[in-house]
């Protein structure tokens, strides 16, 4: 007999995740920031972009190949491989293509459908190898571009999950749209990126005057 299996322990349980989201306008600021005279100034951009508009899961975007960038009928899609094995396409949204075109016809990728979508850079060259990035550089890569914007170092990758969902309910989308696009087997997961509760909180707070 397992004696620890009488002992009842306290339940938990959370309604937000702990990622840090981004406060409003410190997105553009990022993307602004970014220089562009090189080649790995315009991946930066690019790839940071895509984090802004799919909220995707930085392995995701890590692991995506030029051909996954494709067009179809006027619009261009992405695709990205999620766990699992599965497969989802996105629509990309019109101020993401832009950097994406822009990008890929600067460092002439665009003619190279089976190389990685942000390759590694060559050392500090500016110009690009033709090996994948992983996550850990694609987070110290953000942490560098952090500190070029002036913003907070405790962001990550994630927040741009938790920044991308609060905006789309924000402005009106649905829950269930966001649990699509996040890729979440269940929508409570998606609830916990929901950071709408804090804004109010923070506003309710204020209201505390001596």
């Amino acid at each position: 007999m397992n004696p620890a299996r009488e002992v009842k322990t306290e339940r938990f349980s959370r309604t937000e995740g702990k990622t840090p989201a981004f406060v409003e306008g410190e997105v553009q600021k990022l993307l602004g920031a970014v220089e562009t005279s090189t080649h790995t100034g315009l991946r930066d951009r690019a790839l940071l972009g895509v984090l802004a508009y799919t909220f995707a899961r930085i392995g995701a975007v890590v692991n995506l190949k030029v051909e996954d960038y494709y067009p179809s009928g006027k619009r261009f899609l992405l695709r990205f491989k999620e766990k699992g094995g599965k497969e989802k396409e996105l629509p990309v949204h019109h101020k993401l293509e832009e950097p994406l075109d822009q990008y890929l016809k600067a460092t002439g990728l665009e003619k190279e459908p089976q190389s990685p979508l942000f390759p590694a850079a060559l050392g500090k060259t500016g110009k690009l190898s033709r090996r994948p990035l992983v996550r850990t550089d694609a987070a110290d890569m953000l942490k560098r571009r952090l500190k070029q914007a002036g913003l907070p170092a405790h962001y990550s990758p994630h927040s741009f999950r938790a920044t991308g969902i609060t905006n789309f309910l924000e402005n009106d989308g649905t829950l269930e749209a966001a649990q699509r696009i996040a890729s979440h087997a269940d929508s409570r997961t998606t609830k916990l990126y929901d950071r709408r509760g804090q804004k109010v909180l923070l506003e309710d707070m204020e209201r505390i005057r001596y």
